[in-house]
């Protein structure tokens, strides 16, 4: 998901973003533990969009 993207969605979107880009990861992350996933490097990119998200959130709460 890109910064651009992130910037256009509701407080609210991005809650619920969030929730499912959470909820991916840690599929993600136990996928690979019990057998390794074909490109792990998904793992990896969904860590970074929970950051982006959470980071954006966090923005707009200090504002």
């Amino acid at each position: 998901m890109k910064q651009s993207e992130i910037t256009k969605l509701s407080v609210a979107e991005l809650q619920e973003k969030l929730s499912q880009l959470r909820k991916a990861y840690s599929d993600l992350r136990n996928a690979h533990a019990i057998s390794p996933i074909a490109n792990p490097l998904q793992i990896r990119s969904a860590r970074r969009a929970v950051a982006r998200v959470a980071t954006e959130l966090t923005k707009r709460e200090l504002q």
